[in-house]
């Protein structure tokens, strides 16, 4: 269950599309026949369109009795999609459609259990289940390939979004509640807690959220974009129980509601079922909210604050933009057309703002709000930066505006908008498993805002509409005339970094708390007391599960897909190939191994591998190759590379990955501009190297604060596995720290004399493999490209370097904390458990299912108001971790994961949990995969068929005793100090005065 928080930074115009589209049998033939004007099951046919380039037939009917719209995407895709969402346009920010999404998901009328959300994630095989709350729509996916668990889910999700309990104690437990902290005990002080009100006191500690959140509300005053729909902490606590049902009452209504299908299971199913659910219902007209901002008179500034990052430099922590309102987004083709706009303005090395504000570095990077946002009524588009120094804002705002009035005078190059169009192109072309996934976001803005989603889909049309109108016009230059040059409704925004700020957060709640307590009467704190202990029983309570529809183990297949490879040599380098339909693109991935690399060297390589794709040569700028990889591409990517050996965690392979795509037709230009950026990198570049490290430091701290649970777990596995202690030098704090470190230098020889030392040991021919994903008729291409681009890489044995002997990896458990302005932390903490190939890890990975289902939801989530925790068994790397995300109470976490354990060595579990257990697990292990991922497991950790196929038999005969067995495996790794913790935020007394906690600062 997330708010959704789009970072767009500059939008891509990629079109994201899967499988070819066949006409079979499996799909209903009826859909092909519907006309419009058809009435099926309670619904009216109002259009039927055949969308070619996405190889689908969108069909729109509307309820005759409710008004429920309903948009069903035939295709030829097996990863069927089922969603259903209503408009919530927020009315405060209280956060009522965020709370209700979350509470809509605790138990229903035909589902009577606590949280069937969350129990139905162990009883099905969907690769996706959610739920999102938007600017002003909430929505309800999910997918699957199995039609049983598809219609499970179905009648689960439509029953809890039409018929919730919103029990009192379900909004207290996932909105908020004052609770004793220690709640059996009435002496301990009241405090705040909820499972949202956490979470958003996370996201308000996060400095690019709380830009963007600030920007859009000051952009759109007196309407409900002026709210912040997830929830200000300050206003959550405003909002009550009343409220949220009310809101409930008039809003999740079937007048007020879109339902979605995508696949290729039968439209006349989905109707005939939606209509039962709905068909009793009668009609309201639902209340939209307002959404049409009143236009400015005259441009405006706002300065405010936000959290300062204490390992950036602080005069460098100033966020600026300028907004400008632009179109309504029901007219398809200009919002079609200011998305492209962006793009050609703002992505890429070689747009003009990137070149204008990025490469000067008068910031490390755009702010999170630039780009095109049309997830409003009235889109806007937004032009800043972040990391900049506070004096640099008038130069930044000339900037912005010089660009700006250079295009409205020259336009674009046409190279540039050939190569936005060739994107477009190859993003239709591009398979991805999770298409229908993306599509319902791709339109559901729009949809929600009185779009045909069928004219958002139709690409060509739209591309043919702007193709003329810059033949007979200076298209471009129009739209920044309309919006940009004359504009009145634009919005300055500065966000200076505060040291107070998130001391002012406290104070401002600890006033908030006590306004609140000071005026309670006795009778209002027996009722405090009186309903935490009521929901501590609920919490605890034993339910009757069989009323959930669930998926057995006999519906997972014993036998595994498996991917035909081939293998051959080409110049003395492996290359596999995966010879299979691809739509008429070509996938390329490279591996080079780096074993005598020295450890000094390693802290580099990954700003050595972005080197390789944002330094350019000697001969080209990189704005000149990007322009290059764009026309011809669908990218050139590169990053370091661990994998743990697949029967032996003391053994890894470690190295840089190259990855790119393009067309057929383009093979020739693809090798060329690889080997341009792999043999050629201008490591003397070093405004470019400047830039790239003020950003990396910038950006890095922006991930820690939304992912702060996986940097806590990678950190605690590095001090138990040698593989993880690499992957922790490569992108975890360690590496945040390096890079904070770097951009702080005055002098970047130092740098660039490293990066040219690691040149000299990776890329090396008898270092390399590669792996080609094509069609049979790109074959033959693709060899001679080989044959030509693999012997320019030199041998490396021939130049005196050798091996370097590496000292044996010592285990070592830590308690380690990392000190950051946090409202809330993260948690982890690591054992060391088994290769891939050994029997326990099945045993280890079931252990950690029933742990997160059974023990640890309940005990981090719904009692200690975390918004996330749980335990994971990693099958490739061998680390047992648990975590908490965001979690207000990190130090009782940490006894919670010890008591885990004890859970389970007491602990009886039926036959149904361990089935439910294995069903979460193959979820992820079935899920589909895209094509260009098909034979990679084996490319990049050496595990074949046959070992996947044994693990897969190992886990589906995991029994009880062998659950209690790996829960042994545990204690004895505890015994042994064959674990590590780590915890990530606020600096409490407990930690930092507890000597046997190391602090990194």
């Amino acid at each position: 269950m997330n708010f959704l928080f789009i970072r767009r930074y500059a939008l891509k115009i990629r079109p994201i599309t899967n499988q070819r589209y066949y006409p079979r049998q499996i799909i209903n033939k009826r859909n092909y026949s519907i006309i419009s004007g058809d009435r099926i099951h309670g619904f009216l046919v109002e259009q039927t369109r055949h969308i070619p380039e996405l190889e689908l037939t969108a069909i729109q009917l509307r309820h005759e009795a409710t008004g429920a719209e309903h948009l069903h995407i035939a295709r030829d895709d097996d990863n069927n999609v089922f969603g259903v969402g209503f408009s919530t346009p927020p009315m405060s920010s209280s956060g009522t459609p965020h709370i209700l999404e979350h509470t809509t998901l605790c138990g229903s009328k035909k589902f009577p259990v606590r949280d069937p959300f969350f129990k139905m994630l162990n009883r099905s095989l969907a690769n996706f289940m959610n739920a999102f709350t938007a600017n002003d729509y909430t929505i309800y996916p999910f997918s699957t390939t199995h039609l049983l668990d598809y219609e499970n889910l179905r009648d689960v999700y439509m029953d809890a979004t039409f018929h919730p309990y919103l029990r009192e104690l379900d909004f207290k437990q996932e909105g908020w509640r004052l609770e004793h902290q220690i709640p059996h005990d009435r002496t301990t002080p009241l405090q705040f807690k909820g499972v949202v009100y956490n979470e958003m006191k996370g996201q308000m500690s996060d400095a690019g959220y709380l830009y963007y959140s600030r920007v859009q509300q000051y952009m759109y005053p007196g309407t409900a974009y002026g709210y912040n729909s997830g929830g200000e902490p300050r206003n959550i606590t405003d909002l009550t129980h009343q409220e949220l049902l009310d809101f409930h009452k008039s809003h999740y209504h079937p007048s007020n509601a879109k339902f979605y299908t995508y696949g290729n299971f039968p439209l006349e199913n989905h109707l005939m079922t939606i209509n039962n659910k709905i068909k009793d219902f009668t009609k309201l007209i639902p209340d939209q909210g307002i959404k049409i901002v009143k236009p400015f008179d005259k441009p405006q500034r706002i300065i405010f604050q936000g959290p300062i990052d204490p390992m950036n430099n602080s005069e460098k922590q100033t966020k600026m933009s300028i907004s400008f309102l632009t179109n309504d987004i029901t007219d398809v083709v200009e919002t079609f057309a200011l998305r492209l706009f962006a793009y050609l303005l703002l992505d890429g090395h070689a747009s003009p703002m990137y070149k204008a504000l990025i490469d000067t570095n008068i910031g490390s990077d755009f702010s999170e709000n630039t780009g095109y946002d049309s997830s409003t009524r009235i889109s806007s588009l937004s032009i800043g930066l972040q990391g900049m120094k506070s004096q640099d804002i008038p130069l930044a705002e000339q900037t912005i505006r010089k660009v700006l009035e250079d295009i409205h005078r020259n336009g674009f190059d046409s190279k540039r908008i050939e190569a936005a169009l060739h994107q477009t192109e190859l993003g239709k072309k591009h398979k991805t498993s999770g298409f229908g996934l993306s599509l319902m976001h791709s339109i559901s803005s729009g949809w929600f805002n009185n779009c045909n989603p069928a004219d958002i889909l139709e690409i060509n049309k739209n591309i043919e509409i702007i193709k003329e109108r810059i033949k007979s016009e200076p298209f471009f230059q129009n739209l920044v005339e309309k919006y940009f040059l004359t504009n009145l409704h634009t919005l300055t925004c500065i966000m200076e970094p505060d040291p107070r700020y998130t001391d002012e957060l406290s104070r401002e709640e600890e006033n908030r708390l006590s306004s609140k307590t000071s005026s309670l009467s006795e009778s209002e704190k027996n009722k405090i007391y009186e309903q935490s202990i009521e929901l501590i029983q609920k919490q605890e309570a034993e339910e009757d599960l069989s009323v959930l529809p669930s998926l057995r183990v006999s519906d997972i297949s014993r036998e595994m897909k498996r991917i035909p490879l081939e293998h051959h040599n080409f110049e003395n380098c492996p290359v596999q190939w995966r010879t299979t339909a691809t739509n008429g693109i070509t996938y390329f991935r490279m591996i080079s191994k780096i074993d005598e690399l020295p450890d000094e060297l390693k802290i580099y390589l990954p700003l050595f591998t972005q080197a390789l794709t944002s330094l350019g040569t000697k001969a080209k700028t990189m704005a000149e190759i990007d322009d290059d990889i764009r026309l011809y591409t669908g990218g050139i990517s590169a990053s370091p590379f661990v994998s743990t050996n697949h029967s032996d965690l003391d053994q890894y392979e470690e190295g840089i990955v190259i990855s790119s795509h393009c067309l057929d037709r383009n093979i020739n230009q693809m090798y060329d501009i690889m080997q341009q950026l792999l043999r050629e990198t201008n490591f003397d570049n070093v405004e470019k190297l400047r830039t790239m490290i003020y950003g990396n430091a910038t950006n890095m701290m922006n991930s820690v604060v939304e992912s702060g649970h996986a940097y806590a777990k990678t950190f605690a596995a590095s001090r138990i596995a040698p593989a993880m202690a690499n992957s922790e030098v490569y992108g975890g704090m360690t590496q945040v720290y390096f890079m904070n470190k770097l951009a702080g230098a005055e002098d970047f020889q130092i740098v660039i004399n490293k990066l040219k030392e690691i040149s000299l040991y990776l890329l090396s021919n008898s270092s390399l493999r590669v792996a080609i994903t094509c069609g049979a008729e790109a074959v033959n291409q693709n060899e001679v490209m080989l044959k030509k681009f693999l012997p320019s890489f030199p041998d490396v044995t021939k130049s005196g370097i050798h091996a370097v002997e590496r000292p044996k990896f010592q285990i070592s458990h830590e308690k380690a904390f990392f000190p950051l302005p946090f409202a809330v932390n993260f948690s982890a903490k690591c054992f060391r458990g088994t290769p891939y190939t050994h029997p326990d890890g099945s045993k280890l990975q079931v252990l950690s299912s029933l742990m997160k289902t059974h023990y640890l939801h309940r005990e981090i989530r719904e009692k200690n108001g975390a918004y996330g925790g749980g335990a994971v068994y990693s099958p490739t790397s061998g680390i047992f971790s648990f975590f908490s995300y965001r979690d207000p109470k990190t130090l009782e976490t940490l006894e919670t994961y010890k008591q885990a354990i004890d859970w389970v060595t007491n602990r009886k579990f039926s036959q149904q949990e361990m089935d439910e257990a294995k069903l979460s697990i193959f979820q992820g292990i079935d899920a589909p995969i895209s094509v260009a991922q098909e034979g990679l497991v084996y490319f990049e950790g050496r595990i074949n068929d046959d070992m996947r196929q044994l693990r897969r038999e190992q886990l589906l005969s995991v029994t009880e005793d062998d659950i209690k067995e790996a829960a042994k495996i545990l204690e004895q790794q505890e015994r042994l100090n064959w674990s590590s913790v780590t915890i990530i935020g606020e600096g409490k007394p407990e930690i930092l005065e507890d000597n046997k906690w190391k602090v990194y600062q």
